[in-house]
């Protein structure tokens, strides 16, 4: 399954890039730049980085780019719960692309290509600093705040039917 999206983000008017969202595939070259990425994004400010076990596991996740050309901007993954349910993780965003629209057109391709998967339920462990962004998107909160990664979190749910 390859999905491909052309989208031109656009602030205020300007425009900011014209990018491909799409499926792509494990142990990739796009996957090696989805990996540095989330390194520098999520793991690199907390001291932490990705065991080879960790990042074997990925290879039956759904794996999703944002591209302008061959350079990515964001990522996330889409892991299989149960039949219904997916839940996405490692959303990360490049900070020069970040507050301009591209984590949520990252949400709007992610949570399409679910619904076309099969699943009616997104699922995701949300730092407490991104909360707002997710509630945003009309996500619930469905737990109480715990710690993951040394950071608080947030537990929060969303149909997508």
């Amino acid at each position: 399954m390859k999905s491909l999206i052309f989208n031109r983000l656009q602030q205020k008017n300007t425009l900011i890039c014209d990018m491909a969202l799409k499926i792509i595939d494990y142990n990739s070259e796009q996957y090696h730049q989805m990996v540095a990425l989330r390194t520098e994004v999520l793991r690199k400010p907390l001291g932490m980085t990705y065991n080879p076990s960790d990042l074997e596991k990925e290879k039956d996740d759904i794996l999703i780019g944002a591209f302008e050309d061959d350079r990515i901007l964001g990522c996330c993954i889409l892991t299989r719960l149960d039949e219904k349910t997916c839940k996405l993780r490692q959303m990360a965003v490049h900070p020069s692309m970040q507050r301009n629209g591209l984590g949520a057109s990252i949400m709007n391709f992610a949570e399409n290509v679910a619904r076309d998967t099969g699943y009616t339920k997104m699922v995701l462990n949300a730092r407490k600093t991104a909360s707002a962004f997710y509630e945003k998107l009309g996500y619930q909160v469905s737990t109480g705040e715990f710690i993951e990664v040394n950071l608080p979190h947030l537990g929060m749910v969303k149909s997508i039917f």
